[in-house]
């Protein structure tokens, strides 16, 4: 039994059309080719455009800091952003590039609220048409899916790659004679730490210890059969209508089945 098939499902609610189809696609490109669990906590994240260029800030000025040494600075000045924004602060390149395109990133913000699984749907035909151009295929980095439900997972589940492509390239034919195996980079790794297996009522599960679990790095992902984002092993219900009053659960510890 999968993680996902264990979860219960999140309520439906209504969607609001803001954005079309091809606007979706292409509010997606620019990380539709994330794996799963950054996807899912940089999506959250985009509905709280405001702090994020102050986090930016603050993931610049802390760079120096890595693993167990950045989480414990992040706990000691309690800082005040939602905990899906901190959640990037290993990750100041992807900061970096959100908070350097302010249009960009609140629009996704809002696409994500009024129009979840139509964002989701997006991120699906990026991905389908970045696997069927040849650039999107598994490799020592990555393993990749396959339509309808492209999951993108890093090899080494305590290892999140950060790809870096030109969505003008990879989700467009290439030309003759074009390098496609060198479309995508995957020069960025951020270590969010391990995990061990233990038993628990006669069943082997993850007990999840990593760095910056207290922010979500628990267990986040998607469930692409509900389209359904998952974060810290709950499904993300913030949306258009309650994106006020809406406070997602972060325990302390999680435990989880292998995923698979």
């Amino acid at each position: 039994m999968t993680l996902f098939a264990l979860l219960a499902a999140a309520p439906a609610f209504a969607q609001v059309s803001l954005y079309s189809s091809d606007e979706l696609a292409r509010l997606a490109a620019p990380i539709a080719l994330y794996p799963d669990p950054l996807l899912a906590q940089v999506l959250a994240a985009a509905t709280f455009p405001d702090q994020l260029p102050d986090a930016a800030r603050w993931a610049d000025a802390h760079r120096d800091l890595k693993g167990a040494t950045l989480a414990q600075a992040m706990s000691a000045q309690h800082l005040g952003w939602d905990p899906t924004v901190q959640a990037l602060l290993p990750f100041p390149m992807v900061l970096d590039v959100m908070a350097s395109d302010a249009d960009w990133v609140a629009k996704v913000g809002k696409a994500f609220l009024a129009q979840q699984q139509d964002v989701l749907d997006a991120v699906q035909r990026d991905r389908a048409k970045a696997i069927d151009f040849g650039y999107l295929r598994k490799n020592e980095h990555i393993t990749v899916g396959s339509p309808p439900n492209v999951e993108i997972e890093s090899i080494n589940f305590a290892d999140i790659v950060v790809p870096s492509y030109d969505p003008g390239v990879v989700f467009s034919a290439p030309s003759a004679g074009s390098p496609v195996t060198q479309a995508i980079h995957f020069d960025t790794h951020v270590e969010v730490g391990g995990f061990r297996l233990a038993e628990w009522n006669s069943e082997k599960f993850q007990v999840i210890g990593g760095y910056f679990q207290p922010w979500g790095w628990g267990f986040s992902g998607i469930d692409w059969s509900k389209r359904t984002v998952i974060i810290n092993l709950a499904p993300w219900q913030r949306n258009w209508s309650n994106q006020g009053d809406y406070v997602h659960p972060y325990p302390e510890l999680t435990r989880v089945p292998p995923h698979g």
